[in-house]
């Protein structure tokens, strides 16, 4: 049993948010000097003349924005030399990689993590009280490497699972995970999966919630229970893991767990049996579950549809918003669909500014956390404590309000995954919104859209957009003939229409892949290193990435163009 002494006082958290949003403005100078203060003595920051200095307006004159590829140099000697005195004060570090990014993560960077998750756990339970039992955490580890000049660099969600104040605040928040260790770091994340998946049902009375990084990895996990439940049944019902996972550590830590229980295989089967195409699968198999919990919106939306397919009515709660690079807001209103989801900064994390997009972006000049706009776009600008400063993150947000003195941030997309070919400029969430509209014309043949990306093709003249679509069953010619004219017509920006009218861009084509081709992409991406619980299906796939491309590509089965125009 948790100790009451252990457990988080929520009240307190709460009362300490009011405080630090009341102030924001004067949290973020303390926050820009403490971060300066610390890590003054950092190559980077020496070379650009601060000389100790860390008020605001200095740190702007003298510091420029920059992007990754700005920093990339200093990052790349950190890997090389062991030496992260180059962007920050030499204390603990490692790094975090992406694909095939290295950014800093330290000590520092860990404590914000932790803050934003009891932040946002303490407006969580206001609303949904948990009581002391399990949750079923989707979350896996990747493998982690050395660098050459042997620092230990993996995924962002590897570094934070591997540290202990981890596991240490998981238990004042009454959120341990149902699944050993050996699970959550096992080799292989189809044996990990498999084994979350029994260890959910072994203690399915006890679970309070369900979470994973981002909602993808828990759609992901509840299609793999459709094609497996037969054979956990059989598990459970013998008290003998599948001969599927193969892993001697995995295999002994779930023997620990795994003893005969043919009433619970029994119970769990006649529940499967009486669904309804899976329809509300979650509350069935765990009665106890209050809610369920992830990153959920920008490109993890398309997947809410089938997620509350199998939540029935269970809330969904989108988690926090960040980045590899540093956090930036917590989810205060988890009443809101994740549709909706806003996130307030936490001025005491980094010190933020933001670029009007209103005005020429290049020329605009930024403004500072308590000077935004209700209504207006910005891209996110971070400084943070692991040796970012005045960071492009290339995210864009919409402030839709204030808590206190700061701002309620709206994630609406990836400045830098834009379909264009001229003068069109189409998001990522106008691709989102076009393939909503299409799909709904699959509704009638009871068939979904499993997931989708797309890519710019400029070997046609004129190029042209592609849209790969995945589907969970054979649609009728004609159908898929009007999904693809659907697409066209959906893309309403003005700079498409009049290209498309004049056929400076070519028809639309949309290329249906096979079953499993997405699979395929996660797969690939897991290969390189990434861990499936941060994967994100690429929703634009440029030339550069040619091996996904690819993947794509040689999976097409079906090919339309668009008569719209």
């Amino acid at each position: 049993m948790i100790e009451k002494m252990e457990l988080l006082d929520v009240d307190k958290l709460i009362e300490e948010f009011e405080s630090m949003t009341k102030d924001a403005g004067n949290v973020q100078r303390e926050t820009l000097k403490k971060i300066l203060e610390e890590n003054g003595c950092a190559e980077y920051l020496q070379n650009l003349g601060l000389n100790g200095r860390t008020d605001p307006e200095s740190f702007k004159a003298c510091v420029p924005l920059v992007t990754h590829n700005d920093l990339q140099p200093y990052i790349q000697r950190i890997v090389d030399e062991l030496r992260a005195g180059f962007l920050f004060a030499n204390r603990s570090s490692g790094t975090t990689q992406g694909k095939p990014k290295f950014v800093p993560f330290n000590d520092e960077l860990m404590e914000t993590t932790l803050q934003i998750y009891r932040t946002s756990y303490a407006f969580r339970t206001r609303e949904f009280p948990i009581e002391n039992g399990k949750a079923l955490q989707l979350i896996y580890s990747s493998k982690q490497s050395k660098t050459k000049g042997g620092l230990i660099a993996g995924t962002a969600t590897t570094n934070v699972f591997r540290n202990s104040q981890f596991k240490n605040t998981m238990k004042a928040m009454q959120s341990q995970c149902c699944s050993p260790d050996e699970v959550i770091f096992g080799p292989d994340f189809h044996q990990s999966l498999y084994c979350h998946l029994l260890c959910g049902m072994i203690f399915r009375e006890e679970i309070q919630f369900i979470s994973s990084t981002f909602s993808h990895s828990i759609v992901h996990a509840f299609r793999t229970f459709e094609q497996v439940w037969e054979e956990l049944c059989a598990d459970i019902r013998e008290g003998v893991l599948t001969s599927r996972i193969t892993f001697p550590s995995v295999r002994s830590a779930m023997a620990k767990l795994l003893k005969p229980n043919p009433e619970l295989a029994d119970l769990i089967h006649k529940k499967c049996l009486g669904l309804n195409n899976w329809y509300g699968l979650i509350p069935e198999l765990f009665p106890n579950v209050k809610y369920i919990y992830g990153i959920m919106t920008g490109s993890m939306e398309p997947y809410l549809k089938k997620l509350r397919h199998y939540a029935r009515d269970l809330p969904l709660i989108s988690a926090d918003y960040g980045s590899s690079e540093g956090w930036i807001g917590a989810n205060v209103n988890p009443n809101v669909p994740p549709e909706l989801a806003t996130y307030v900064v936490l001025p005491d994390i980094g010190y933020f500014e933001f670029i009007p997009l209103k005005e020429n972006v290049e020329e605009a000049k930024p403004v500072g956390l308590t000077e935004v706009k209700v209504g207006e776009e910005y891209e996110v600008i971070i400084t943070s404590f692991a040796g970012l400063y005045r960071y492009r993150l290339g995210d864009v947000v919409k402030v839709t309000g204030f808590h206190n003195l700061s701002p309620e941030l709206k994630f609406i997309c990836r400045r830098n995954l834009m379909l264009t070919i001229n003068i069109d400029k189409n998001t990522e969430k106008d691709l989102q919104l076009a393939v909503e509209a299409a799909s709904k014309l699959n509704t009638e043949e009871k068939l979904e859209v499993l997931d989708f990306s797309s890519h710019v093709d400029l070997s046609t003249n004129p190029g042209h957009y592609v849209i790969f679509w995945e589907i969970s069953g054979e649609v009728r010619e004609e159908v898929l003939e009007e999904c693809c004219n659907c697409l066209d017509r959906s893309f309403v920006d003005a700079g498409y229409v009049s290209s498309r009218k004049i056929n400076a861009i070519g028809p639309l084509e949309l290329r249906v892949v096979q079953r499993g081709t997405f699979q395929k992409i996660l797969n690939h991406y897991v290969g390189l290193g990434a861990a499936l619980s941060q994967f994100k299906t690429p929703r634009c796939v440029g030339s550069t990435n040619n091996e996904v491309l690819q993947i794509l590509c040689n999976n097409v089965v079906k090919s339309y163009f668009s008569t719209a125009f």
